[in-house]
């Protein structure tokens, strides 16, 4: 990938390396196209809670190494722990020359200070059920692969694709929201800190809204998940972005020339085997 865009800050969260809903090749394509000053990954890159199931792809493998050549290159890269890989937590502050383990980023940005965490701090069924919170994420991978299954047998016959964990996880999601606001819990302490930016994870909801509160103003922002959405933030001259990768034409590039070398291989197999077996 010759073309690579250069923001300031990217920040992505909600991985979940070592699921089966992880979409690493996606998550690579995207990191191979970027050159950040700061990255910032934002919790739940690994999925320790499924660890035990022992699927951790060479797919997978190559995200971490991509990672890691940031850090060689000297790219300022912050892990920041989420609650899926909390057993990182233990090595707070540890750092090893750009590479940083953190809860939490406080940084500076063209005059403005953001506050960057994951965010299960907010969440009840994170402080008082965690049994109950690891039980549904069981759950839902489960659902993950189903869906898998079911899209496998849908490509066969030529039908649209479907999200099953899409369409389940926005409804528990909104629920869980309902109940914590998380949004706006986040925000008001945002600004009673005095900050201008709130960076979250966590509830896999991409966006960026702004808050205007009885004590101040804030912008909330969520970097969504590698799961369904295929997002994360980027912050280049003085603006945050939203990145969708699923609406970037230089992905849907790189995917078609991959299908299409996908294609010609196969057929080339098949070929080859026709030869074999006829003795032509």
């Amino acid at each position: 990938m010759d073309k690579k865009r250069r923001p300031q800050i990217v920040v992505i969260s909600d991985l979940h390396l070592s699921t089966y809903g992880c979409q690493s090749k996606a998550i690579l394509n995207y990191l191979n196209s970027v050159e950040p000053e700061i990255l910032i990954l934002n919790g739940d890159i690994f999925d320790i809670w499924q660890f035990s199931k022992s699927y951790f792809p060479a797919s997978h493998f190559k995200v971490v190494k991509k990672i890691l050549s940031f850090i060689e290159k000297g790219t300022e890269t912050y892990y920041v722990t989420g609650n899926h890989d909390e057993m990182i937590r233990r090595f707070e502050d540890f750092r090893l020359g750009s590479f940083h383990v953190v809860n939490k980023v406080l940084l500076e940005i063209d005059g403005k200070k953001a506050w960057i965490f994951h965010g299960d701090v907010f969440d009840i069924s994170m402080r008082h059920s965690k049994w109950l919170a690891k039980m549904g994420a069981n759950g839902y991978a489960f659902l993950i692969l189903l869906n898998k299954i079911v899209n496998f047998f849908l490509s066969i016959i030529g039908k649209q694709r479907i999200s099953l964990s899409k369409k389940i996880k926005h409804s528990v999601k909104n629920a869980i929201k309902s109940k914590n606001d998380f949004e706006l819990t986040a925000a008001e302490i945002a600004v009673n800190k005095g900050y201008d930016y709130v960076i979250c994870g966590h509830i896999h909801q991409p966006v960026i809204k702004k808050f205007s509160l009885q004590d101040g103003e804030v912008t909330y922002l969520n970097s969504g998940d590698w799961i369904d959405h295929k997002t994360a933030l980027e912050y280049e001259n003085g603006e945050w972005k939203i990145y969708k990768y699923d609406e970037d034409p230089m992905m849907a590039n790189i995917k078609e020339q991959k299908e299409s070398k996908e294609k010609e291989e196969s057929y080339n197999t098949i070929l080859n085997k026709m030869r074999n077996d006829f003795e032509l």
